[in-house]
């Protein structure tokens, strides 16, 4: 089963959780996501815990990597849950991260499959 990459709905509220179904390498795995805005150093962190409640991966920072997008999850591709980019789809906002003020705008979490090694 071959899916294309999902976009995770997510909005600017500085504490926010959600249940998020995604289709990961031909199956449709449920996770649980908490972001949390760290006012002080000005970057969004994550969450994701399975659908028992495990932590899998705890204040993972939301930021988009060298060249625009880079595998957040990339060096976890061992735990069997996908790729995750921010996407900076505006073009306009600046510094190359999202903020207080533009997630879920001008910046968006895309997910995909794990990639092959």
């Amino acid at each position: 089963m071959n899916t294309s990459p999902q976009i995770v709905p997510l909005t600017t509220d500085p504490n926010q959780s959600f249940e998020v179904p995604l289709a990961i390498d031909g199956t449709v795995t449920s996770l649980y996501c908490a972001l949390r805005y760290n006012e002080i150093a000005g970057f969004w962190v994550l969450t994701v815990s399975n659908a028992q409640g495990t932590l899998i991966i705890d204040s993972l920072p939301l930021l988009t990597g060298n060249d625009g997008a880079g595998n957040i999850l990339g060096q976890f591709a061992y735990l069997g849950i996908g790729s995750a980019f921010v996407l900076n789809v505006s073009g306009v906002a600046a510094p190359d991260y999202p903020d207080d003020e533009d997630l879920g705008t001008d910046y968006q979490l895309l997910w995909d499959n794990t990639p092959s090694s």
